[in-house]
């Protein structure tokens, strides 16, 4: 009986590995990448422009990292603007990354911004000051706030909605990132 409990366990733990790595290579002929070994995802959190915070989370090979999470304190004079939010902390984050300062040295495979087109091209932007060539793809959001798509700064939007191992998957990463501004935030 023991025998027979482990062998099904392992079988469980294989197949659950076999269904995210399947995700991950469907989600990489989507998006057309090279890796997705490392997933970074931004958001910004403030009220009304004050307090203005950001969080950095990280998944690994399609699962969360919680020890590479990061939060960003953002100051902009009182200014409510995502974008420069948006701006103010990736540059941090590649600033940090350039100089090998520790806890940033390791450069993600994908950038997920939460957010649309623009937000996408503000981290376009930032990428193309660091000369640094990662994919970038924002987060479009469904009317009860779920992701529907992911959007280039260019326009071009790939539906995630009638995939729903790539849905789950995307909305896990959004709900956390998500989470962890506003806890952050709240603190």
């Amino acid at each position: 009986l023991a025998c027979k409990n482990a062998l099904e366990e392992a079988q469980r733990i294989t197949d659950k590995e076999e269904r995210g790595a399947a995700v991950l290579n469907t989600l990489k002929k989507m998006l057309d990448v090279e890796s997705l070994e490392r997933i970074e995802s931004y958001d910004i959190s403030n009220i009304s422009g004050s307090d203005n915070v950001a969080s950095m989370v990280v998944f690994c090979d399609g699962k969360p990292c919680k020890s590479e999470y990061k939060r960003f304190k953002i100051d902009l004079g009182g200014t409510p603007n995502d974008y420069e939010s948006m701006h103010q902390v990736l540059s941090r984050r590649f600033n940090d990354y350039v100089k090998k300062k520790q806890g940033f040295e390791i450069c993600p495979d994908l950038l997920l911004i939460d957010g649309g087109i623009n937000h996408a091209g503000v981290a376009v932007q930032v990428l193309k000051e660091y000369a640094l060539h990662i994919p970038v793809f924002g987060m479009v959001k469904d009317d009860r706030h779920r992701p529907r798509a992911l959007v280039t700064a260019d326009g071009k939007e790939i539906r995630i909605d009638n995939n729903q191992a790539i849905f789950s998957l995307i909305g896990q990463i959004q709900e956390e990132t998500h989470r962890f501004a506003i806890t952050y935030h709240k603190k």
